[in-house]
């Protein structure tokens, strides 16, 4: 039977423009878990990994206000709450989906660690922003007595920076698998996993993010998924993006894919890491990348909409139970 990792993005959760209350949330997932319940209905096992951008920072902002009254939690603690909380949500709307679906499935979570070095680049130069915006007197503050790295946005005031290290390696992978092999669905590597790092011959969590398409395509890549869905805020990737020369494409070959990216069509804080995590996962012997919306997932699987990406033109299709 084959393997599916299905990447969900933070529009299945939050929306802009709506607010982002656990019912809210709890709403937003069901047209994500329906698609999750067609891929299900494919033939696949299925491991869904999301991410956590606006609920990490809901809980950074929790932690920050309580602070004179209970201590804060670190960056890692907070990553590993929204893993609970997500997976909490998700296996409720999944129940009540996969019963309407006639699925029977057992679907749980799996509270993620992810190890990467600590020599990683990033952890010199950080830039994902994570967090509430700050006015220039408290970034000056954090700054000073917190040791935080700010950045400007020059619309919107200071936000904190932190270090988005590679992922290396998935700790709890041998439960993933275990868990696939009794037909279970995994929700996992929630928020790119809980970054950890070997400190004294002992796992220890730092202050970081992981991109989760990163650590998404790692755990394809070894699982050796037959196929690598992610799912994200459009139906098809595009080139010329948002200019009148806009052009949905359906079919990529990694040669294309890779001329497109260093063209700077797919840029970093967008379509970027989505394109680098499928490209990685195609070399490393994938079959198959669909990038589409949430909606569209059920279509997508049988070539009707998103983006395929594969290794070349010549590439049979992936078979999937109609």
């Amino acid at each position: 039977m084959p393997i599916a990792v299905v990447a969900i993005g933070g529009n299945s959760l939050v929306r802009p423009g709506h607010p982002d209350s656990i019912q809210e949330q709890r709403t937003n997932l069901i047209t994500t878990c329906d698609g999750i319940a067609a891929v299900l209905k494919a033939g696949c096992r299925v491991v869904v990994t999301h991410g956590n951008g606006p609920q990490v920072g809901d809980a950074l902002m929790r932690s920050e206000l309580a602070a004179n009254q209970v201590e804060s939690l670190p960056l890692d603690a907070c990553v590993a709450e929204t893993q609970g909380t997500i997976g909490y949500l998700l296996e409720q709307v999944l129940r009540e989906t996969l019963q309407r679906h006639g699925i029977s499935c057992p679907a749980f979570t799996m509270v993620t660690q992810v190890l990467v070095s600590a020599r990683d680049p990033a952890f010199r130069n950080p830039t994902k922003p994570v967090g509430r915006f700050y006015t220039r007197e408290e970034a000056e503050r954090c700054r000073a007595g917190l040791g935080w790295h700010m950045v400007e946005d020059a619309r919107r005031g200071f936000r904190r920076v932190v270090p988005s290290p590679n992922p290396e390696e998935i700790v709890e992978l041998r439960a993933i698998r275990a868990a696939l092999e009794e037909n279970a669905l995994v929700i996992a590597c929630g928020g790119g996993g809980i970054p950890v790092i070997f400190q004294n011959g002992e796992l220890a969590g730092v202050e970081a993010v992981i991109d989760k398409d990163r650590v998404s395509g790692l755990l394809a890549r070894e699982l050796e998924a037959d196929l690598f869905l992610i799912s994200t805020g459009v139906e098809q990737v595009s080139i010329n993006y948002r200019t009148p020369q806009q052009q949905a494409l359906a079919r990529l070959t990694i040669d294309e894919a890779r001329r497109h990216l260093l063209e700077g069509q797919f840029p970093a804080g967008s379509m970027g890491p989505k394109v680098e995590a499928a490209l990685e996962y195609i070399e490393a012997g994938g079959k198959l990348v669909i990038i589409t919306s949430p909606e569209c997932i059920p279509d997508a699987l049988y070539g009707l909409a998103g983006t395929r990406i594969v290794a070349d033109a010549q590439q049979s299709p992936l078979r999937l139970t109609a």
